[in-house]
């Protein structure tokens, strides 16, 4: 399978930097396990627009696959209350 290229926007890197230690070595490697698998087990796709989610602990992390383009792009992670507002 090909390896896609993880694109994270600013505002979700700021976000990931915000976080604690523990949880961001959690949420980092999931976020590098995209470029491999784009649509891991656990993974969900959002009824409301073409975004997928993805759930490490009390966090969701919000993106979207190009697969035309063999890219991921990471547009939101935050906590579980916050993230769909």
């Amino acid at each position: 399978m090909a390896r896609y290229k993880v694109v994270i926007k600013k505002s979700a890197l700021r976000e990931l930097k915000a976080l604690p230690k523990k949880d961001l070595r959690r949420l980092v490697s999931a976020i590098e396990g995209l470029a491999s698998d784009p649509r891991p087990p656990g993974s969900r796709k959002l009824s409301a627009s073409e975004r997928y989610r993805l759930r490490q602990g009390v966090y969701r992390v919000l993106y979207s696959i190009e697969d035309d383009k063999l890219i991921v792009h990471v547009v939101k992670v935050a906590h579980r209350r916050e993230v769909y507002r």
